[in-house]
């Protein structure tokens, strides 16, 4: 079985994948619009609240992987600790490219976009329950979200 070894999230590592958003250290607005996307005209921007449990145990072992072909998706943190932000590039014959994965640890004052098309795991929080907005574009059709099964993985924090 493949294990990654989770790094820290930072711009510049994450920047294949899209973009993390971070809080202005000081007083102001930072926008965070580089990595937004929605391919599909007749989409509708979709924001939703999710509570997630933490993981019982590490290292994380996973066979699942997701994209959003046509959209972007934000995460972005209300409450909570740190977090997983599994990441994979295309393989050559379609799918994500396991062998290719990167595993981000983010702060709990750290969120994401995952750009169009991005191949990510599941929204996984380590430490405690967590709360957080997720901003994408919806048109109710299969191409919402795709799930695929990969070989089995773990992560190591």
């Amino acid at each position: 079985m493949m294990f990654l070894k989770a790094e820290p999230l930072t711009s510049a590592a994450f920047l294949p994948f899209g973009e993390v958003i971070e809080c202005p250290r000081i007083p102001g607005r930072t926008y965070f619009e580089d990595a937004l996307a929605n391919l599909r005209p007749k989409a509708r921007p979709s924001i939703s609240l999710t509570v997630k449990a933490p993981l019982t145990a590490l290292p994380l072992r996973s066979t699942t992987m997701e994209r959003h072909e046509f959209s972007s998706q934000s995460f972005i943190p209300q409450e909570g600790g740190r977090w997983l932000a599994i990441v994979a590039p295309h393989a050559a014959g379609g799918g994500p490219d396991m062998a290719r994965a990167r595993a981000f640890l983010a702060r709990p004052d750290q969120g994401v976009t995952y750009g169009a098309n991005v191949w990510h795991h599941p929204f996984t929080v380590l430490d405690r329950e967590a709360r957080f907005v997720i901003v994408m574009w919806r048109d109710g059709s299969k191409g919402d979200e795709e799930f695929v099964e990969v070989p089995e993985f773990g992560v190591e924090v």
